[in-house]
């Protein structure tokens, strides 16, 4: 496909006149090769100027105190939702390690009881008893100081005499 220019010297050389084909020649310029090239935006300078805000007073803005305060409501909103949410979950986990610990406490219980009936039979059996009695000089009651109290008022046992 043609350019224009190509096209102009077409025209030219079927109009008759031959035109010269010169080539321009490169004009390449000797370059030192021990030179770097430039880095970019070497030319710009920047400058720090030092800024003094120490005697600003910041102007008072009567929308971002409704803005704060509506942020503080959405957090406190947020923050009772995710307390809705996590409670019941929570509060099942503290009520199951208090049913363990109930359930170690009353398998301990129930040991140190069987363990108290042990020493209760122990203390109250008829061989210990008799050496008790024996130590302290006791001796089985006569029949006639034994007192039965079945269905006797209370009068006719005080009549009873020794």
């Amino acid at each position: 496909m043609a350019t224009v220019p190509q096209f102009f010297r077409r025209t030219a050389i079927a109009a008759g006149a031959e035109a010269p084909v010169t080539r321009p020649e490169s004009a390449r310029t000797e370059r030192d090769t021990f030179l770097l090239r430039t880095l970019p935006h070497e030319d710009v300078f920047f400058y720090c100027k030092k800024i003094d805000n120490s005697r600003l007073v910041r102007e008072a803005d009567p929308e971002s105190r409704g803005k704060c305060w509506s942020a503080i409501g959405a957090a406190c909103l947020a923050l009772a939702l995710l307390t809705g949410v996590l409670a019941p979950g929570a509060a099942s986990t503290l009520a199951g390690y208090r049913i363990e610990v109930l359930r170690t406490e009353a398998s301990n219980l129930a040991d140190e009881r069987r363990a108290l009936e042990l020493q209760q039979a122990e203390l109250l059996s008829p061989g210990r008893l008799e050496k008790l009695a024996q130590r302290q000089n006791l001796v089985t009651p006569l029949s006639s100081q034994v007192v039965h109290l079945d269905n006797q008022s209370a009068s006719a046992v005080a009549m009873v005499k020794e």
